[in-house]
């Protein structure tokens, strides 16, 4: 399963600008640059993903006859525009930072350079790709740490926002540490190993909570995880350990048993007794229900006993915050570095580079925005991607981008992991790009010339 999409799926003003610029002859060399405005405040840092989407986007972005002729029904539009645009391709330019890296307020995840009616028309795909997988991921590497090392699956698919996003819920997390997805579809599309064994409707089916496990163990003796808290917990353990035995005399082990409700803390600690007591101390405990970041936080921080977490709802809709406050702006258009003054939006101007400095101890000092081509010390955090709208160089996977993230987790200072009170970094601004905003903003406001 991978999203899809069409060049219409787009906001309408981009195909009504599209069709002013065509007209006017407004169709020079453009770069619009993604970022978000801020980082929202129950976040220390965000991490960017979604980028192998966007490049297919782009790389494959184009109208079919029939939205041509949709567009042609609205009688909106000339028919030299609509035939420009039955012809149109992604030809141009994108530098991104890379999948798995970390991001803060006014930092560029992305800049494309194409013919302005090429650039204005992937807006909304972009932002609505970029936001959905960072926001995700951004969630689900909050959870990933608070579990302090414990294993984290993605549970979220039935309460995701439809398929894409469960799509995007899986591979997100993987991306942040997860080490697998109940999304049979996802699993596949990302060669991953499914996970998840039965639900409490397999219990009352078979009505005797016993003689269920029984007929799990026999179906599946060795993937054998039994969900225990259907009526009782602590006797739904002991049923477990009952069936686990018989299963070990055949030469087979359980893997575990799931809680699913209740005190988490005192019914983990309790089913680890009682494992360990039947002689079974391989046996994990594997706990879901209602978990994010800072419920996992609590579990951890009281020494509740587990091994696994099932993290469905909220970090699949990413419920504290399910969005970034993405933006893509102009920056500069044929020459000429271009900017927006509204309050609190100010944007900056021109292509850009953002180089990120780190201490002795491999910690990020700082982030410096930087004119595109200024050499400063650090890391250039920006690459080219894309090059006359094909691939430029090697795509990465998903397991390159989860390495990469678990590298720039170690390098986050300790006020960007703090779960309840984060401070993301503040980003500087190089001298010479001050000099090209400076330049920009008289320009704008009638002041000065280019």
């Amino acid at each position: 399963m991978r999203p899809t999409s069409t060049a219409l799926h787009t906001d309408f003003y981009q195909i009504t600008m599209a069709a002013s610029y065509y007209d006017n002859g407004y169709n020079g060399q453009a770069t619009f640059s993604l970022f978000s405005h801020d980082v929202p405040s129950c976040r220390g840092y965000l991490v960017n993903a979604g980028l192998e989407y966007c490049l297919d986007y782009l790389r494959d972005f184009h109208f079919t006859a029939e939205e041509i002729d949709y567009l042609r029904s609205l009688n909106r539009f000339q028919p030299e525009f609509l035939d420009y645009l039955a012809k149109i391709r992604f030809t141009g330019d994108v530098w991104a930072a890379p999948e798995g890296s970390v991001f803060f307020a006014g930092e560029p995840v992305l800049e494309v350079t194409a013919p302005l009616i090429e650039a204005q028309l992937v807006e909304t795909y972009l932002i609505n790709t970029i936001n959905l997988h960072s926001t995700l991921a951004s969630k689900a590497a909050r959870c990933y740490q608070a579990a302090q090392g414990r294993t984290c699956v993605d549970f979220s698919l039935r309460r995701t926002m439809g398929l894409d996003a469960g799509f995007a819920a899986a591979r997100s997390s993987a991306i942040t540490g997860f080490t697998g997805t109940s999304n049979v579809a996802a699993a596949m599309a990302l060669d991953m190993t499914p996970v998840g064994t039965m639900a409490h409707a397999f219990v009352e089916a078979i009505g005797d909570e016993e003689e269920s496990f029984r007929c799990f163990a026999k179906t599946f003796p060795d993937h054998t995880v039994l969900l225990v808290d259907t009526y009782d917990s602590e006797e739904g353990i002991h049923r477990a350990v009952h069936v686990a035995k018989e299963l070990a005399k055949q030469g087979h082990t359980m893997i575990g048993v799931r809680l699913d409700s209740g005190d988490l803390v005192k019914m983990s600690r309790r089913a680890r007794a009682i494992l360990d007591d039947a002689g079974l101390p391989e046996a994990k405990v594997v706990v879901s229900g209602s978990l994010d970041e800072m419920r996992i936080a609590e579990l951890a921080e009281a020494k509740a006993d587990i091994d696994m977490l099932g993290i469905g709802t909220k970090m699949g809709s990413s419920a504290d915050q399910p969005y970034i406050d993405l933006a893509y702006k102009l920056v500069l258009y044929d020459g000429r570095p271009t900017l927006k003054l509204s309050t609190g939006k100010v944007t900056w101007a021109s292509a850009k580079q953002l180089w990120r400095s780190y201490g002795p101890n491999g910690v990020i000092s700082g982030d410096e925005l930087c004119l595109r081509e200024e050499q400063r010390n650090g890391k250039a955090i920006l690459g080219q991607v894309m090059k006359d709208g094909k691939d430029y160089g090697p795509r990465e996977t998903w397991r390159e981008a989860r390495d990469r993230f678990m590298s720039e987790l170690a390098t986050l200072p300790r006020q960007c992991l703090d779960l309840r009170n984060p401070q993301p970094i503040q980003l500087s601004v190089s001298p010479a790009l001050q000099q090209v905003q400076a330049r920009a903003r008289a320009a704008a406001l009638g002041n000065g010339h280019n």
